[in-house]
């Protein structure tokens, strides 16, 4: 098992992405903080996954088209666009994987590329947040609509289970 992080967006939706593909064995939401001066805590997911099943370059492109990989909106101090590494073998996977994926965007991707440092694991009852209650507002109105879009670009990845809470009405 591997294990990466990913920041950009809130973690609950994040979390709900990285649940829903194939290969993930396990997902922590919380905060991640990096080294240098981005020492700072920000929003984030620790995945755990079996390259054999997903590789790192299919997550990235996950990631990458579930959040706004491009824009430095206000929030960004709150959720910022990274991918976190475990190991440096791991950064040139997803160095060459941002680099490919730029022409699916009109704007440069901003998605920083840093070591991971250490982790704050959000409360229990946080974890697993939308299969929880996926019926919540919340994750109906967020949630729910960037399911809809990673289903229809990474179908192929996408547990059955997903697919069933994201075709429901």
């Amino acid at each position: 098992m591997e294990k990466i992080g990913f920041g950009g967006s809130c973690h609950w939706c994040t979390e709900a992405i990285f649940q829903s593909l194939m290969g993930v064995t396990g997902v922590q939401q919380g905060w991640i903080a990096s080294e240098g001066a981005a020492e700072a805590f920000f929003e984030a997911v620790i995945v755990s996954f079996d390259a054999a099943q997903i590789p790192l370059a299919v997550l990235t492109a996950v990631h990458l088209h579930s959040h706004s990989c491009t824009a430095g909106h206000s929030m960004r101090s709150k959720y910022r666009s990274a991918i976190y590494t475990f190991n440096d073998d791991q950064i040139p996977v997803v160095r060459q994987a941002i680099h490919q994926l730029q022409a699916d965007f009109e704007a440069p991707i901003i998605t920083r590329i840093v070591p991971f440092r250490t982790f704050k694991l959000n409360r229990e009852q946080y974890q697993n947040y939308f299969y929880n209650e996926p019926e919540k507002l919340f994750c109906q109105n967020v949630v729910k609509p960037k399911l809809r879009l990673l289903l229809d670009r990474f179908g192929d990845v996408i547990t059955d289970r997903a697919q069933l809470l994201v075709k429901k009405k």
